[in-house]
């Protein structure tokens, strides 16, 4: 997807992308769905499935979520038009994208720890961020992909796939 002469990605376009990757699976709850908690609709989790069941045991190698969750809300996700990708990228590339010094300094909302920069705050749009609960698990985060970073969240997504497949196919 070339984003060159784009704002960024939206959340559809993101979605599309994911599902397009061979054994993605794109869980992405309708609001009223009896089967997920309240909280999730809304938002979608993507996992590497390649028989389509949603897999059991296993964590989403990203997310968007579209709103605050109670243990999350430095992003501010609840005013309209506001969301955020997630992707699991491992602590070293984690540090290596949000410019932490080594990969167990990873924080929510700093910038270069130790180096004297300011701290990014955890709301700021279009740039890749530790994620504000899950940074030091090797986490990023980016609040409304924009032109900075629509086509790194797609690459860091197309790699969090190729290792949860790589994870799948060690279990099998």
């Amino acid at each position: 997807m070339d984003l060159s002469q784009s704002t960024g990605p939206t959340i559809d376009q993101i979605i599309a992308a994911v599902r397009d990757l061979d054994g993605a699976l794109v869980v992405a709850p309708a609001a009223g769905d009896p089967t997920v908690p309240e909280l999730a609709w809304g938002d979608a989790f993507f996992y590497y499935a390649p028989d389509g069941e949603m897999p059991r045991n296993v964590q989403p190698y990203g997310t968007i979520v579209t709103k605050n969750y109670p243990d999350d809300t430095t992003s501010g996700l609840d005013p309209a038009g506001r969301w955020r990708v997630n992707v699991r990228v491992g602590r070293a590339r984690a540090a290596e994208l949000t410019g932490a010094v080594e990969p167990g300094a990873v924080q929510p909302g700093v910038v270069g720890p130790g180096t004297g920069e300011p701290a990014t705050p955890p709301d700021t749009a279009d740039v890749v961020l530790p994620h504000p609960v899950y940074g030091a698990a090797g986490w990023i985060a980016v609040v409304n992909p924009g032109p900075a970073t629509g086509e790194t969240v797609l690459a860091l997504l197309r790699d969090a796939h190729d290792a949860a497949r790589t994870r799948f196919e060690r279990r099998a």
